[in-house]
């Protein structure tokens, strides 16, 4: 079993679900109080021990690249005001010289031909992927625990979360086999089945660990659904041949992506932060109280 040493942060999409904050801005860089929607994956990465972080960006992006590179201007400016606590916060971001790539891709095929696009820099070894929308809020990353089930099994392993038996027509959805320490075999992987259909109520939540044969796979993979290349459909070729395996996350994800899952995540994280939480939580509590209320006269 190869350790696991890369992971790949695909950043290229448009976010037109954020229009008109996306026009100028790539999605990834929206905050999180204050901290940009990448940082988080690059933390949760490395807490799992990802030693080297392939971005897959796309035209407009390169402002993520800047984001990962040093400021000096900035660093002395900081420096010379005495703000030790800032520097420190930076040179802990900082990531060490050798440890992060980019990759470009060069037209919006979809998940699975970004992830192709970072093959060469992967090579033959197992990779984890983080889809950065998915804010991952716990006492643990959720990658760290899929990591703890890879080191026992093998194979390949996504994240899982359970939905509303009702929602699993949102979801990519896996059948529930044995029971493996924390996780369990995976059965069948299905995109989007309706209620009746679905196999269980455990949905693929944007974490994933894969073996390099599925590079191989996606340089063939038909177009699937938007006529966008599915990292799915190759992974269900692939189960043919590897075992899956599912992590269930002992946490909440945030789909950052979305307008809700955004606001929502800016609350959480703000609540669990003791610089913060008194600042916010009265006012917050305020604004629902008021809502209610005005909720009852109408």
């Amino acid at each position: 079993m190869k350790k696991v040493r890369k992971a790949v942060i695909p950043v290229a999409g448009l976010g037109t679900r954020f229009l008109p904050a996306t026009k100028a801005m790539p999605k990834e860089m929206l905050t999180i109080v204050d901290r940009p929607v990448v940082q988080y994956a690059v933390d949760e990465a490395l807490e799992a021990g990802i030693e080297h972080i392939v971005f897959v960006t796309g035209r407009n992006k390169h402002i993520i690249e800047d984001y990962f590179d040093i400021q000096p201007e900035l660093l002395d400016t900081l420096s010379r005001s005495g703000k030790t606590e800032q520097l420190s916060t930076l040179d802990r971001m900082q990531p060490r010289p050798g440890t992060i790539s980019f990759t470009r891709q060069q037209a919006p095929h979809g998940l699975g031909h970004a992830v192709w696009c970072a093959r060469d820099v992967i090579g033959d070894e197992p990779f984890a992927l983080l889809l950065p929308d998915m804010v991952s809020f716990g006492e643990r990353g959720c990658l760290a625990g899929a990591m703890d089930l890879y080191e026992r099994t093998g194979g390949n392993v996504v994240a899982v979360e359970q939905c509303d038996p009702l929602d699993t027509g949102r979801y990519g959805i896996v059948g529930k086999g044995p029971a493996i320490g924390k996780g369990f075999s995976i059965t069948s992987m299905v995109e989007k089945p309706e209620p009746s259909a679905a196999p269980s109520n455990f949905y693929i939540n944007g974490r994933y660990v894969l073996q390099p044969e599925i590079f191989g796979l996606l340089d063939n993979q038909e177009r699937g659904a938007g006529g966008e290349i599915q990292l799915t459909d190759a992974m269900l070729r692939l189960s043919g041949t590897q075992d899956f395996f599912a992590s269930p996350f002992d946490g909440r994800m945030y789909d950052c992506g979305s307008k809700d899952g955004f606001i929502q995540a800016n609350v959480a994280f703000a609540l669990a932060r003791d610089d913060i939480r008194d600042l916010v939580l009265e006012p917050i509590e305020a604004i629902v109280a008021r809502q209610a209320r005005q909720s009852e006269a109408a």
